[in-house]
């Protein structure tokens, strides 16, 4: 249900955006017949494209920046000039002694493919980035998936039992005779012990860890491969010679996540750059 929302409200955006820039283009095509390209239609289809391209151009600058997690101001500054010169033209193609609903009438398209367009520049963001977190079922080539953990324990070594000749058992060893005169001393010796059981000590030699996460899968696996504390250069070419991208930000996150489900991985020496 979800997934069919989103679709409808995406496949609603497009059409928007769609429907909105051309009233605009088309309202723009009118001023620019009125004012010196009445004959020349082929310049007066061509010129608003000189003013609605700024908008498209810094919305993806925008998408592009958005998901290197940084602020491009050059972007921001041509949907800003863009959008400003298409509504302040849209309004003033009207002319003057227009009535007030006249204005608005030329004010809604451009302004409505603003929002729109941005609209649909977050949807793709949106998917851009689910698709660049969400981890799949099996590693990336190169990433060793996290073994079971295997419980063992540990037992006192058993003596080895007596060794049976072809006649039976061993032989016991000859003792010494007595010192003639010497007198002997009873001593009492205990008869059949009672067995000592040595108890059983089981050792966890690791905690079950698994990532679902590509990122983490590979910022794991350089823990095991260098036995270093991986540096961001060494995680993001990583990451870029795996397909994920080379995204600063996202390594050191996957980075704390990694030391965060597995503490000790902290005492690992730092990685000497080279």
């Amino acid at each position: 249900m979800e997934r069919a929302i989103t679709a409808l409200a995406s496949v609603l955006t497009v059409v928007l955006t769609a429907v909105a820039f051309w009233l605009s283009y088309e309202h723009l095509q009118e001023v620019a017949a009125a004012h010196g390209m009445a004959e020349a239609v082929a310049r007066s289809w061509a010129w608003p494209a000189t003013v609605d391209l700024f908008i498209v151009i810094g919305e993806l600058l925008i998408l592009r920046a958005s998901l290197a997690h940084r602020v491009d101001w050059w972007a921001i500054g041509l949907v800003t000039a863009g959008d400003g010169a298409s509504i302040g033209l849209n309004v003033a193609g009207v002319g003057q002694d227009a009535s007030a609903l006249n204005y608005v009438v030329a004010a809604v398209p451009p302004v409505a493919a603003l929002l729109a367009f941005g609209a649909l520049m977050r949807q793709v963001h949106a998917y851009l980035a689910r698709r660049a977190v969400t981890g799949v079922d099996a590693p990336p080539p190169g990433v060793e998936a996290p073994l079971t953990p295997v419980m063992v324990s540990v037992d006192r070594p058993t003596p080895p039992p007596p060794v049976e000749t072809a006649g039976g058992m061993a032989p016991l060893p000859e003792l010494p005779a007595l010192v003639p005169g010497a007198e002997e001393a009873s001593t009492p010796v205990a008869t059949d012990p009672a067995p000592v059981t040595a108890p059983s000590t089981a050792v966890d030699l690791c905690m079950p860890v698994v990532y679902p996460n590509r990122v983490d899968q590979l910022v794991r696996a350089l823990y095991g491969t260098d036995f270093t504390q991986p540096s961001t250069a060494r995680m993001t070419q990583a990451m870029a010679a795996a397909g994920l991208g080379a995204s600063e930000s996202t390594a050191r996150t996957a980075r704390g996540r990694v030391k965060a489900r597995e503490p000790y991985l902290t005492g690992f020496p730092t990685a000497i750059a080279g």
